[in-house]
């Protein structure tokens, strides 16, 4: 077992510290994507409660602030057909950086996977050239296997935010769809 960071890096196949600074610089971005976009859309959400609401609450015209004030000014008519397209254009603003998540999310624990890899052969390669005992062996594939492990750990975050985002988004998704239903059983 590797007593520092300096022993791991000593032992380690270059390949393998280049996947755990990829991995590193995954879970940087994923960590980033996460939290900005959920700081934006409960914001989002939050706005649109207010606007739900006041029209909820006998208001005849949807407030500023929301969403649907934007495609309600630039139509003389309300439809449905115009409340569907504002809530397919809120969706799609709304699940912005949730490609990326699932991505990475997929795509994770395969590059672990090839750093641990690349790294095991290294060993192999390494016993062959000289006498290696099991201990040379479980050593160099006990540090392979932190290449695996921390693929396996970006992608646990990047799916759980991926799903929280897109949850977040078919929330945000139903209160515009709510607004809309409630303008349009006004007018009618």
């Amino acid at each position: 077992m590797f007593q520092t960071f300096a022993d791991y890096y000593d032992k380690s196949h270059p390949v393998t510290l280049f996947v755990l600074l990829v991995l590193s610089i995954y879970f940087i971005a994923v960590n980033w994507t996460f939290f900005y976009r959920l700081f934006s859309l409960n914001q989002w959400i939050s706005t649109e409660n207010q606007s739900l609401e006041s029209l909820l609450l006998g208001s005849q015209k949807i407030p500023d602030f929301a969403y649907l004030s934007h495609f309600t000014k630039s139509s003389s008519r309300l439809s449905t057909s115009l409340f569907d397209m504002a809530s397919y254009a809120a969706t799609k603003e709304a699940t912005k950086g949730l490609m990326f998540l699932s991505v990475v999310a997929s795509t994770t624990p395969f590059i672990g996977l090839f750093g641990t890899v690349v790294s095991i052969l290294s060993t192999f390669d390494h016993i062959g050239q000289a006498s290696g005992t099991m201990s040379i062996i479980a050593s160099g594939v006990s540090d392979a296997l932190v290449a695996t492990a921390s693929g396996i750990f970006v992608a646990i975050f990047a799916y759980t935010y991926h799903q929280i985002l897109k949850r977040k988004a078919f929330e945000l998704s139903g209160l515009i769809r709510m607004q809309g239903d409630a303008l349009l059983s006004k007018e009618a």
